[in-house]
């Protein structure tokens, strides 16, 4: 089986945002392996047994995906970048309630470059790194964008440059400063719970 065309793709997700429901049948198929890969990305950060397994994680996106009918999409990258914000949405959720209910949640801390390579083992402050990034987006939502769409969505520079109608050398310089700028602010709350707990 060929892999299908961005061009697919994009008229699919746009037969199915103008109403036309067998789209979305054609679509999820052309799809899915990389929505999967996506949420393997995502469960590698997770406790082993997790309640949510990447399956599930897609399938709960899917369910979300479903009521982004309206949504403007302006090619394959946006679906997968969306997908990904989904995902990571999901996750973030599952996380605050669990934390929620043990007062503290057990989270195990990581590096701002263990995040951004990948955590060296599971069980990562996903809750930290998602307040990280929702500060970065008052301060400069674009950089968050950069962020959200090269970690969690999986996108190259040039996609991502595409996503968001901006050149790849833009992209650049918003990922090397958005890096900067979340690694202090993780630090400064990293800082704050030692001497809370001294």
């Amino acid at each position: 089986m060929t892999a299908p065309s961005a061009q697919d793709v994009t008229k699919l997700l746009r037969a199915w945002r103008d109403g036309e429901d067998l789209a979305l049948a054609d679509l999820l198929p052309l799809v899915h392996r990389e929505l999967r890969r996506i949420a393997r990305c995502h469960m590698l950060g997770e406790k082993h047994g997790h309640t949510l397994q990447a399956t599930a994680l897609v399938n709960e996106a899917y369910l979300r995906l479903l009521g982004s009918r309206k949504v403007n999409w302006q090619n394959r990258a946006h679906f997968f970048a969306i997908s990904a914000q989904l995902m990571r949405r999901i996750l973030v959720d599952s996380a605050r309630a669990r934390s929620y209910r043990k007062r503290g949640g057990g989270f195990q801390k990581i590096t701002l470059d263990e995040a951004f390579i990948g955590p060296a083992e599971k069980g990562s402050d996903l809750v930290a790194l998602d307040d990280a990034l929702q500060a970065l987006a008052v301060f400069d939502a674009r950089k968050c964008k950069v962020v959200e769409l090269r970690i969690f969505g999986g996108l190259s520079v040039k996609e991502t440059a595409e996503v968001l109608k901006v050149s790849p050398d833009t992209i650049f310089r918003d990922w090397r400063l958005a890096r900067t700028w979340l690694a202090r602010e993780m630090g400064k709350a990293e800082a704050g719970e030692t001497e809370n707990d001294a």
